[in-house]
């Protein structure tokens, strides 16, 4: 029998949808600027909390505590879903977004290591760890919210202004980012400017607060409460429920590792590779990805009210098809077009490292070969290269021999300057780069076409999961897959792409991890994600 999923005497007026979706989506948006806004600042963390020699062990080191926030974010969906469908909605998700507002600002007041040394990684990471508890709880409580005042024929409409506002977020952070490098001098922000948009946060905890105390509860909690059917311990109860632990994997496998790896492709690792390899002016490039993710939020909306004429399932499985067709022709397309140079250099004057000793470990603060120095170098500076075996250590570009007699081995940034220095007179070029207009405008159109596929995925999501779980266990059966999802797929993309980089040299070749689980997902949606019409739930429809 299909538990009762609204009361008639409490649906929402017009004006209270509003402000629903209104307070819901700001929310969400100020909480996903803060936990983002860590991975926009990257380098500049690396250096304040994470000073190590390696370039890229700093990288993978400010990469490690991004993942660890999404790692902490499951736990946080069994906390907070627990609360969320034990006490209601609205506070579980005031105190969500409370919390982080709180962390965020906290890491902007972190002294950097040079000052109180080990301990400034460790706070950051304490405070990495208290914003994945947060996130872990406000997704869920958000999608939910909306999700239960909306009518059944616009639920897809409705919450998709949920997911076009965690686009809203990363939008957000790069914007703030924009405008206070334009506000303040280059020097002031690396010393002590990038920690405003971490402080900026206590004034969007402000306002969200201010917002969300506005809101009653959701009209399908208190239907519950009052007729007494609320779960006495819904964690356990997610997993007993007849159908519930199919219904969790297919959520967890099916829905959030695709839309995850998705989105964080889309948005994160197209900042990182243009940034990174392609070696774009960081302004320049936080612009143009700032752009393509202000036009697609608007996809989001397109797709959420799409899904509610064909049904959740049709884009979804469209979405996770066409992004394995067009993966990788979309970021050999970004990289043409925003370093040409570098792509003709690679192709006219290619590099390849000879030795008998060539590992590199990009967790490594130091290598212990030459070899490996050489790599970490390449690695570092964005250059693609071939590895082969050799007795005797060599680097040639298009055939021509680097000198390597008197190299300094030992000095890692001269070493660097060296390298860089030879591989220009092979056609090279190691300066920022800031794409003509012509070039702009098509690498905003490609990852627009990124920010529609992720839409396509990610805008009926919310609606999709509400509809696949009872509501007496809605809050905790929809959080735990999808953070699950979120936090280990999509969260670790940046370590592990980055790392995948790091040891073959190709910087295309950290795609593959997407590519692979965006496979993965669409066979287990294919199989597991009902056919048809969208629905609310029932025992019987499963």
């Amino acid at each position: 029998m299909a538990e009762p999923v609204r009361s008639a005497e409490i649906e929402p007026s017009s004006s209270d949808m509003r402000l629903v979706i209104a307070a819901s989506s700001a929310g969400t948006i100020f909480e996903w600027f803060d936990f983002f806004i860590y991975g926009t600042l990257a380098a500049l963390i690396g250096k304040a909390f994470f000073p190590a020699d390696n370039v890229t062990l700093q990288l993978l080191l400010v990469w490690a505590g991004f993942a660890i926030g999404f790692g902490f974010r499951p736990l946080g969906a069994v906390l907070f879903g627990f609360l969320g469908d034990r006490l209601g909605r609205k506070y579980t998700f005031l105190v969500t977004v409370t919390l982080m507002g709180v962390a965020t600002a906290g890491v902007g007041l972190v002294p950097s290591a040079a000052t109180i040394g080990y301990a400034a990684p460790v706070l950051v990471i304490l405070l990495r760890i208290l914003q994945g508890l947060a996130l872990g709880g406000e997704y869920g409580g958000a999608a939910i919210y909306v999700a239960e005042h909306a009518p059944p024929g616009r639920r897809g409409w409705y919450t998709s202004f949920i997911q076009s506002s965690v686009v809203g977020g990363f939008v957000l952070s790069l914007i703030v980012v924009l405008l206070c490098r334009t506000l303040i001098p280059p020097a002031a922000f690396d010393a002590w400017g990038w920690r405003v948009p971490f402080l900026l946060s206590l004034f969007l905890l402000a306002i969200s607060l201010w917002m969300r105390l506005k809101l009653s509860e959701s009209p399908v909690f208190q239907a519950m409460k009052a007729a007494g059917e609320t779960s006495a311990n819904p964690f356990v109860e997610s997993f007993t429920y007849p159908g519930n632990a199919k219904r969790i994997f297919v959520a967890l496998f099916g829905v959030a590792v695709g839309l995850t790896l998705i989105w964080y492709t889309a948005f994160f690792s197209s900042l990182s590779f243009l940034k990174g390899p392609m070696r774009l002016d960081g302004t320049r490039a936080e612009l143009l990805v700032g752009i393509g993710g202000l036009i697609s939020m608007g996809f989001y909306l397109i797709w959420g009210r799409i899904s509610d004429r064909i049904g959740r399932k049709k884009p979804l499985l469209w979405a996770n098809m066409l992004i394995l067709l067009l993966l990788f022709p979309i970021f050999w397309g970004l990289g043409a077009l925003s370093n040409p140079g570098l792509a003709a250099a690679a192709k006219s004057a290619p590099v390849v490292i000879s030795g008998s000793d060539c590992s590199y470990d990009p967790f490594s603060g130091k290598q212990t070969t030459q070899c490996g120095k050489m790599l970490e170098d390449l690695t570092a500076s964005g250059v693609p290269y071939e590895l082969r075996e050799a007795d005797q250590l060599s680097v040639t570009a298009g055939g021509s021999a680097l000198q390597l007699e008197g190299y300094p081995w030992d000095d890692g940034k001269a070493r660097k300057a060296q390298l860089q220095s030879q591989l220009a007179s092979s056609g090279y070029d190691f300066t920022p780069v800031k794409p003509s207009l012509g070039a702009s405008l098509l690498i905003i159109g490609l990852l627009c076409s990124l920010g529609m596929l992720s839409a396509m995925n990610y805008g009926p999501v919310a609606a999709l999961l509400a509809e696949m779980f009872p509501p007496r266990i809605r809050y905790s059966s929809m959080s735990i897959p999808y953070h699950l999802g979120a936090g280990y797929f999509g969260g670790f993309l940046p370590l592990i792409a980055a790392y995948i980089v790091a040891k073959t040299g190709n910087p295309y070749s950290g795609l593959w991890y997407t590519w692979v689980f965006t496979a993965v997902a669409l066979v287990v949606a294919w199989w597991g994600l009902p056919d048809g019409p969208p629905r609310d739930f029932s025992d019987d429809a499963g």
